[in-house]
């Protein structure tokens, strides 16, 4: 009689587990979040539509060119067909119809949103990554000396306190008010000021990390302190960074719409969700499409990368376990 024990289904899988490489049990942990792999996937749909705008500022196609006026076929609704007298040939919508309508100077309100996807993804990616690259120094500075040095870590909770007390979004809003109106302005001011979550995030990852053996290893090879910190502590705790970087792509997004809203953002023509809602308020009862779907789109997209980041927050988690 055979009376080899088997394993239970659980213990099986678990013990299976154990030889999946990290990243590997990374991808199924996010594989099995169904809201994260929503996330992801609105997140792929506003890259493409973001691609496509920038195309479509290049000028090569004068459908997709958002600065194309078209005076006879303003305040259009969504869905509806143009002035095919009226409009030049090569202007005419390639659905035969304004998918999202016009705005009141019969620009193609899909071309310009194309546009300002364009502008979102520029300014949230642009301003995270100066974010990141301030706040992985600053913190990796910080839990690295600050266990030996007393005053090295006061400095920058004092830091931290001093950014924290500050409202933000009004802090971002004098300075640009105080500067000349430039995309790259507001890219600038959003990644200086945005640099505090990623920072406390290194900070804590290395003042836990900075006692491991492989640490001891890397000193008694004569490493040096830069070697230590940026080659071995960082590459070591950028698993909470990503997260916080993706989160802060959202809030980036969000605080350029808002600005453009209040009209210290991008300057025009160049078209933004913020400025398209803007401009929409005032025909809020004759042309509703102009507040409602830069809104949503607004909406869509900061809540894709909120789903995404919680996803990869919990995916990065080496307890987590797929539902």
């Amino acid at each position: 009689m055979n009376e080899q024990a088997t394993a239970p289904p659980a213990i099986e899988e678990d013990i299976l587990g154990d030889d999946l490489t990290p990243w590997q049990r990374v991808r199924r942990n996010l594989a099995a979040n169904r809201l994260a792999m929503a996330g992801g996937f609105f997140l792929f749909l506003f890259l493409a539509l973001a691609l496509a705008g920038w195309w479509g500022t290049m000028g090569t196609d004068p459908y997709l060119n958002p600065s194309q006026v078209r005076l006879p076929d303003k305040l259009k609704p969504p869905l509806a067909p143009p002035n095919r007298g009226a409009v030049p040939p090569e202007a005419l919508p390639r659905l035969g119809v304004y998918l999202f309508g016009t705005d009141e100077l019969g620009r193609d309100v899909f071309a310009r949103m194309l546009e300002g996807a364009t502008v979102s993804m520029a300014v949230g990616f642009v301003a995270v990554g100066i974010a990141i690259v301030l706040g992985i120094m600053l913190g990796g500075i910080a839990g690295f000396y600050g266990g030996r040095f007393r005053s090295v870590d006061t400095a920058f909770l004092m830091l931290v306190d001093v950014q924290i007390s500050f409202p933000t979004f009004f802090l971002i809003l004098t300075v640009i008010a105080l500067l000349p109106p430039s995309i790259w302005n507001i890219m600038i001011v959003i990644g200086l000021t945005g640099w505090v979550g990623p920072a406390r995030f290194v900070r804590a990852e290395i003042l836990s990390l900075r006692e491991r053996p492989f640490i001891e290893a890397a000193v008694a090879l004569g490493g040096n302190d830069f070697r230590l910190i940026f080659l071995h502590l960082v590459p070591n705790s950028l698993a909470p960074v990503l997260v916080s970087a993706t989160i802060g792509i959202a809030s980036a997004i969000l605080t350029e719409a808002g600005l453009s809203f209040l009209g210290f953002g991008v300057p025009p023509p160049q078209a933004t969700w913020g400025n398209i809602l803007s401009d929409g308020k005032k025909y809020l009862f004759d042309a509703p499409w102009l507040t409602f779907i830069p809104g949503t789109a607004i909406l869509l997209v900061v809540l894709a990368f909120n789903l995404f980041g919680e996803g990869l927050r919990d995916a990065l988690n080496p307890r987590a376990k797929p539902e």
